[in-house]
């Protein structure tokens, strides 16, 4: 490779760093399963009637005629995610000694609890709670209940935890912690202590369910090692508060780096998008992340790679293109990264100057991954978050499958995380971008836009607009590892994320982010007779966008119990769902679509089988689930008519994918409204039941199930599927709601593309509004609103979330019940 040789350049005149390395005067005028048909119905049930319970086996469990759980024990690859953060003040603990009697006097065996009712499936159709499903509540003290994690943080698909692997492989459930490890928290205490306590032998950090023998010793509550408290581990008696793992004595000195990866072909900028992107970064600028030690650098790329001098003391940037894509090498690697409070003008100047300066390029080729080659090399000595927004679907250079996977070992060794924005009215191969590139190696997402056209699809652009500025002023933490420890017995099976594997147990996530969700599944390696509690704890060690090291940590506590009965009483059905949907992804992968739908409905199939053939006494006609288990069949239908796992031509590869990634990535709160949207009738909002929350009045409209019998031409009704709403106005909707919500007279006048609510001076209006504004701010990402009426394009798409329906592929939830019966009934 020859040596570069440096040459001033005018401001924006454009350099051709052809393979040998000389700078040469740009061009002229170029700028800077499906089932067999059974027969549908419902048995109408009269009003209030409820399943009467049946009595449950109190003895110790029998042999059950199911097989080994395997069926859904899904393979997946060895690499998985998972993270976690938490300074927090510790009570005096119990300790596992003290919790037997506790225990004992809150058995289940005592009586029948509300999670163990008997509910015929096919008898009860109105499952669905009137309001969000709360996670059940582990079995335990109340002390130690309101000492546990927050289920919004650290979840466990069975809050009580069989003795044995072999009692778990009998319950036909699987075992597996759902982490949302870095969420916003409003309160969330930083300990600045010198000392950081823990486990002499594990290394677990000292937590509330810890052990103190005297005040000079505490019992580890994972491998049950005692340890001395050290000196500088002050205890005070007044607010019953110890020292806890938090930022260490230590920091670091590499500051937040931040590189913008941007496509400027033709294709791409006939989009709209970079407008949009560099107005968005101009006006957060300022809220980006970090200190005065803060980086940033930019490079485009169409079929070569441009890169721009920001250095301080320059009047303008300066823009030097790489021609070679095959070779890369950084021109005057010095003056890429900037320090953004020093060259803060000459950035704002670039971002203003670069829609302009390529839209009269003719470029159709996109070197997607040369330009990520050329930013590895450039973030490689210090680490950082690279960006990439690439609309176009033509590329050129590097990019082959082993690329890919080099690129992404490369990544995560020198602690770079990859982001990527897919912007494209075309088809954009995300199924080899995402299974082969960085995403799942690397602790990065893919933002998909389909469709997406500044001016012939406002909806999407403005989802981008609020996306985009999440992402730019949401907190985030560099050079992350994570570990996840667990109560001697228990061991990590499988990761489900995105993360690079160390080891066993521990995790490399180049960045981590508040919006990040993961999970693991667990096994049981040893009888657990001893044991009355378990725990999970998670620890994430990380450098915050200020340079300080910190770690943050989440502990779990769980109780220990020893009969199929208890195991079914504490089952946490949306959990399970979750840790399935991520299993169902890998199996997708790895094997094939239908194989990951089989092994969904074998999960229902040997859950409730195992119930009605090892829990239950009297055996009674009809598909039997405990109530805590009521919504399993549903969710399982559910996942089977989601975007990535629905069979048939309606689902492009794109979009299928980008599902899949999501519900890997996203936590279980916003994977729960992918997999099973609410619906709401919005027609008749009052302020009965209503929320004050700052002032506002928010309407609480009754949950509805997800079947066109339960919409009416008279109405209005939301639905919410997490990262898309549709309003859906019936042909007869009142003129009155349709005039004061929408401002149009009537049904006729309603736009075919309205995506913004007006803001109107109405009661109506008012209560609408704050009810979908209420909606959006449960989660960090901006969902589009599509006000539909029946002559719509998105009607389609709002009755293919109908789960309970029949579809072209798919069963409707009483023929899928029915199935069910059938196979548990052989």
């Amino acid at each position: 490779m020859s040596s570069l040789r440096f040459v001033q350049v005018e401001p924006f005149t454009p350099v051709i760093l052809p393979p040998g390395g000389a700078l040469q005067p740009g061009p002229p005028g170029r700028h800077l399963g499906h089932y067999p048909s059974l027969p549908p119905g419902y048995q109408s049930m009269p009003p209030g009637h409820t399943a009467q319970p049946y009595p449950l086996k109190q003895q110790p469990y029998q042999q059950s005629s199911c097989g080994p759980n395997q069926r859904y024990d899904f393979t997946t690859s060895a690499m998985s995610p998972i993270i976690m953060k938490l300074p927090w003040s510790l009570p005096q603990p119990p300790g596992p000694a003290g919790l037997s009697p506790s225990l004992a006097a809150m058995s289940l065996q005592s009586g029948m609890p509300e999670a163990l009712r008997v509910v015929n499936l096919l008898q009860e159709r109105n499952l669905l709670p009137p309001g969000p499903l709360p996670a059940p509540t582990p079995c335990l003290t109340q002390d130690l209940q309101r000492i546990n994690c927050n289920p919004e943080v650290f979840r466990s698909t069975l809050t009580s935890i069989p003795q044995t692997q072999s009692l778990l492989n009998k319950a036909k459930m699987p075992l597996g912690l759902l982490l949302h490890p870095f969420k916003d928290l409003s309160q969330l205490p930083v300990v600045t202590s010198s000392t950081i306590v823990r486990c002499r032998s594990c290394r677990t950090y000292i937590n509330p369910f810890v052990s103190f023998l005297d005040q000079r010793r505490w019992k580890c509550n994972l491998c049950y090692r005692v340890n001395d408290v050290p000196e500088e581990f002050m205890y005070n008696p007044v607010s019953r508060a110890y020292g806890e793992p938090h930022r260490g004595a230590y920091v670091f000195i590499l500051p937040a780096v931040y590189l913008f990866v941007l496509d400027v072909s033709h294709n791409a900028l006939e989009t709209g998008y970079l407008h949009v992107f560099c107005q968005s970064l101009l006006d957060n600028l300022e809220s980006l992340p970090g200190d005065s030690r803060t980086k940033v650098g930019f490079i485009t790329f169409d079929s070569t790679i441009h890169f721009y001098n920001l250095q301080e003391g320059l009047s303008q940037p300066q823009m030097l293109i790489v021609s070679d894509i095959e070779d890369i090498f950084l021109p005057t690697p010095d003056s890429l990264l900037v320090n953004l409070n020093e060259s803060k003008e000459l950035v704002q100047d670039l971002l203003k100057s670069l829609p302009s300066l390529f839209e009269k390029t003719m470029e159709t080729q996109s070197a997607l991954g040369s330009a990520l080659q050329s930013a590895f090399k450039l973030l490689s000595p210090t680490g950082g978050r690279m960006s990439c927004s690439k609309p176009s679907s033509r590329t050129s250079g590097l990019g082959l499958c082993n690329f890919y996977k080099k690129l992404a070992l490369d990544c995560s060794g020198q602690q770079v995380a990859v982001d990527l924005f897919l912007l494209s009215a075309q088809y954009c191969d995300l199924a080899s971008l995402g299974n082969s590139l960085i995403f799942c190696f690397l602790s990065g997402a893919v933002y998909y836009y389909p469709s997406y056209h500044q001016q012939h699809n406002p909806a999407q652009v403005e989802r981008f607009q609020k996306d985009l500025k999440r992402y730019i002023t949401r907190k985030i933490g560099f050079e992350a590892v994570m570990r996840i420890r667990c109560t001697k017995g228990l061991s990590i099976h499988t990761f489900h994320g995105n993360f690079f594997v160390r080891s066993t147990d521990l995790l490399s996530l180049p960045n981590v982010n508040p919006d990040a969700g993961f999970a693991v599944q667990m096994s049981i390696d040893e009888n657990l007779d001893d044991t009355q509690v378990v725990s999970f704890q998670a620890a994430l060690l990380y450098t915050s966008s200020k340079g300080e090291r910190r770690i943050r940590v989440h502990t779990l506590c769980l109780p220990v119990v020893n009969s199929l009965s208890d195991i079914f009483a504490g089952a946490d059905v949306q959990a399970m769902t979750g840790l399935l949907a991520c299993m169902a992804v890998d199996r997708s992968i790895t094997a094939s679509l239908s194989d990951a739908r089989e092994a969904l409905t074998n999960a229902a199939i040997d859950s409730l089988a195992c119930y009605r053939q090892s829990v239950l006494t009297i055996q009674q006609p009809g598909l039997l689930a405990p109530a805590c288990l009521r919504l399993f069949p549903l969710y399982i239908l559910a996942l089977h008519k989601q975007k990535a796992f629905r069979v048939g031509t309606s689902t492009r590869l794109d979009e299928r994918v980008s599902a899949m990634l999501q519900l890997k990535y996203q936590p279980l709160a916003y994977a729960m409204l992918m997999i099973h949207p609410t619906l709401y009738r919005v027609d008749d909002l009052t302020d009965e039941g209503a929320l004050n929350i700052n002032d506002r009045t928010i309407p609480q409209p009754r949950v509805l199930q997800l079947s066109v019998e339960k919409l009416s031409r008279e109405g209005a009704f939301l639905m919410d599927a997490g990262t898309v709403m549709y309003l859906w106005i019936g042909r007869n909707c009142n003129p009155s709601f349709i005039s004061q919500v929408l401002g149009v007279p009537s049904y006729a006048a309603v736009p075919e593309n309205l995506y913004l609510l007006p803001e109107l001076d109405t009661a109506e209006s008012q209560r609408v509004r704050a009810f979908v504004g209420w909606l959006k701010e449960q989660r960090p990402f901006a969902p589009t609103l599509h006000i539909i009426r029946d002559e719509s394009q998105m009607k389609s798409s709002f009755l293919q979330s109908m789960i309970e329906d029949r579809t072209e592929s798919a069963l409707s939830y009483y023929e899928f019940l029915l199935h069910l019966q059938q196979q548990i009934s052989k």
